[in-house]
């Protein structure tokens, strides 16, 4: 049986199933998809056997990297994918055609602005707004807001994808930090050299600070850094506990009387966007939390 006449033998609900097909191959894993489509592994793999049964062949076999894509599945790929931005265009469109300001709207943001930013925001836009629910979705990764992991995102970065509308809400410097018994067990320091022999909080698996140190004209090996975690909340806890020298917002750190700042500067100031699809600005309830939020964090940073 072909694409085409699969598509034929399924009812509109079966998209569910290209849906998990496409997240599995995409990913490589039932683990990582089910993270993907915010469903239950064995979900998925009850989606994935069904649409075997429907077509009548073998789409994955395992191997030492995951669950790769049979030949037949690779085949039908590109007119999954197709399936998929159809629909989600689909989704956006109706979107943005209500008006009303009731329902969902979900938010991504990184852990740390998940954290420390968000709560008061939140809390506020409730008493507004409280027909709006909130989904939140603290990650250090980007969401794909083309394929609606989400409404809105808080992004620290430039947004890239087409299709997107965005605000600069401002910046945020970032400097060292430690606390002032830490500096006081192990000296102050006072030029680059000098951050070389101390205890840097890093990062595990990012490169960030390896490029900032590069870029710097200091280049170290990750075992430069004695405690290494890719968790920002978990570092700056680390921080606030004592246990070296870490990056923080400057306007979050100085809160911390017990937090004394590097009078050394290696990384820029970091860029604050609201990002949003552009189908979805017309809609109510998106655009009055897109411009709550805006507002907010505007003046939290200002």
């Amino acid at each position: 049986m072909d694409f085409d006449q699969c598509a034929r033998s399924m009812n509109p609900l079966d998209w569910s199933l290209l849906r998990s097909f496409l997240a599995v191959a995409e990913t490589g894993s039932l683990s990582a998809a089910a993270q993907q489509v915010d469903a239950a592994q064995p979900t998925l793999s009850r989606h994935i056997r069904e649409l075997e049964t429907i077509l009548g062949v073998s789409l994955f076999s395992r191997s030492s990297r995951g669950l790769e894509p049979t030949e037949a599945a690779l085949g039908l790929l590109g007119d999954a994918r197709a399936m998929g931005d159809a629909a989600e265009a689909l989704t956006l469109k109706a979107l943005g055609r209500s008006q009303h300001l009731t329902g969902t709207v979900r938010i991504t943001t990184s852990v740390m602005v998940a954290n420390m930013w968000l709560p008061p925001i939140l809390a506020s836009l409730r008493v507004a707004e409280p027909s709006i629910q909130i989904e939140l979705v603290p990650s250090d990764l980007n969401q794909n807001l083309l394929r609606r992991d989400a409404d809105i995102a808080i992004r620290m970065v430039d947004p890239t994808q087409n299709a997107l509308i965005a605000r600069k809400l401002g910046d945020v410097p970032v400097g060292l930090f430690a606390t002032r018994s830490y500096f006081d067990r192990h000296g102050r320091i006072a030029m680059m050299e000098d951050l070389l022999r101390h205890d840097v909080i890093g990062f595990d698996r990012s490169e960030v600070i390896l490029k900032l140190y590069a870029a710097a004209g200091y280049p170290v090996a990750r075992e430069a850094f004695p405690i290494r975690c890719d968790d920002q909340m978990v570092g700056w806890n680390l921080l606030l506990a004592g246990a070296g020298i870490g990056f923080a917002q400057v306007m979050l750190a100085d809160r911390y009387p017990e937090l004394e700042r590097v009078d050394i500067d290696i990384i820029a100031p970091m860029p604050v966007w609201l990002v949003m699809h552009e189908d979805v600005r017309s809609n109510a309830r998106i655009r009055r939390v897109a411009d709550f939020m805006g507002d907010a964090i505007s003046d939290l940073i200002r």
